[in-house]
């Protein structure tokens, strides 16, 4: 059976071994009714830069939203609540903890890890630290369901994550397999590793450099109009999309339009999409709300982002996504970055010497061989590894202790609702 390493396998690296922040007044404190979600506050004045914009230049990683196992869809246990009560709260403050400890100075023999990754200081500076997923609308924090064409497209969807799938050529894998993009807008969240953001501003420009494959570079205008109607035509498409931002008082909106269109049912390498939301995304999903990097995107699917400063330190980065031929309403993020200069980005070295796709296909087409001889039992989706992907892997300790294998999540408390 094909093992799947082949993400793991791209590229590794490490988190920067020192994240631990100066806890600054939590922006946005919890509401006594743990379902609602205030508005963003704009009561922070951000400094300027020398030609008159909110400077959010810096470093902002997103790894401890990782580490933390905040998750993207809101686990069941949470019901309707955007916010965790004070005792799940402890529950994650103490997985921090442990995963602090995994920190210590290095012994006489050269054994251990000098520093701390300041997880637990970073759950109590942060009001992001007591939400229960980063995804906020629908308001049971689901993803909305796929449109009946899109549900079939990604049936037939083709990626080296799909369960029982052989691998005969490229276009049997998605565009993170091959180290062309992780796709948009799931590169503006967080993975199991290269997390970091760093932005950079000019007159009429900013930059986000993202630290796993992907640089976006967002043309500000003079207002909405301008930067509506500088949209380019149809058929051009970016990875990235087209971004065009504009000041909306102390928040920076950008719309994205023109993303790459296409699905992964096709065989035409050229003619495929990369999946709005993946592997590559902390998120995995169900076959309900699909796995597997194989959902489409159509030639409608745009994106609105809200960069707000709400401290020295921290922004809050909401994204709206729509695709009306894909998801049958749009849906909306809400996370937090933490600035932390000392964060060192590493080189997401995947495409060069990636002969990954050369060996999965020469070793597919010979396990295709042995099945047809009748030497090897075939592989459906029920005998394959992969199928694990169709669950969730990551787990909030905030809901208690881990699932056994194959367990199901922690059923929902309705009496932590009150």
């Amino acid at each position: 059976m094909i093992r799947r390493l082949a993400a793991v396998l791209c590229a590794a690296s490490a988190p920067a071994l020192s994240l631990a922040l100066a806890a600054p007044v939590v922006a946005q404190e919890r509401p006594a009714d743990l379902t609602e979600l205030p508005p963003v506050p704009t009561d922070y004045e951000p400094a300027k830069t020398s030609w008159g914009d909110y400077d959010f230049t810096g470093t902002w990683p997103i790894e401890n939203i990782n580490t933390g196992h905040i998750l993207f869809q809101r686990p069941a246990a949470y019901g309707m609540r955007q916010w965790v009560t004070d005792e799940e709260f402890e529950r994650r403050l103490a997985a921090a903890r442990g995963n602090d400890g995994n920190f210590a100075e290095a012994t006489e023999t050269g054994i251990g890890t000098a520093g701390t990754e300041g997880l637990e200081a970073w759950f109590q500076s942060t009001s992001f630290g007591k939400r229960t997923a980063m995804l906020v609308s629908p308001a049971d924090g689901q993803l909305p369901a796929l449109t009946p064409q899109a549900m079939e497209l990604f049936k037939q969807g083709r990626s080296g994550w799909v369960p029982g799938q052989a691998y005969d050529w490229v276009s049997d894998f998605d565009s993170w397999d091959r180290c062309v993009s992780r796709g948009f807008p799931a590169s503006m969240y967080p993975f199991r590793y290269n997390n970091g953001i760093r932005i950079f501003q000019s007159p009429g420009v900013m930059t986000i450099v993202l630290e796993m494959l992907g640089t976006r570079v967002v043309k500000i205008y003079d207002s909405k109009e301008a930067a509506q109607a500088a949209k380019l035509d149809e058929p051009v498409e970016a990875w990235m999309g087209n971004s065009r931002g504009w000041w909306d008082g102390k928040t920076l909106v950008i719309e994205t339009t023109n993303i790459v269109s296409g699905d992964s049912a096709t065989h035409d390498s050229y003619a495929r999409s990369a999946s709005p939301l993946n592997m590559a995304t902390q998120f995995t999903g169900t076959l309900d709300v699909p796995a597997f990097n194989t959902v489409p995107m159509s030639d409608q699917a745009m994106t609105v982002e809200r960069l707000t400063m709400v401290g020295p330190d921290e922004i809050v980065h909401e994204l709206t996504y729509s695709d009306p031929e894909v998801y049958t309403q749009p849906w909306t993020t809400r996370i937090s970055w933490s600035r932390d200069e000392d964060y060192q980005f590493f080189e997401y070295a995947c495409h060069e010497g990636n002969y990954m796709p050369r060996d999965y296909i020469s070793a597919s087409r010979a396990q295709q061989a042995r099945i047809a001889a009748g030497e090897e039992e075939a592989v459906t989706a029920e005998n394959d590894d992969r199928s694990r992907f169709a669950q969730p892997f990551d787990h909030d300790p905030g809901t208690g202790p881990r699932p056994g294998r194959g367990e199901p999540p922690a059923a929902q408390d309705d009496t932590k609702d009150e």
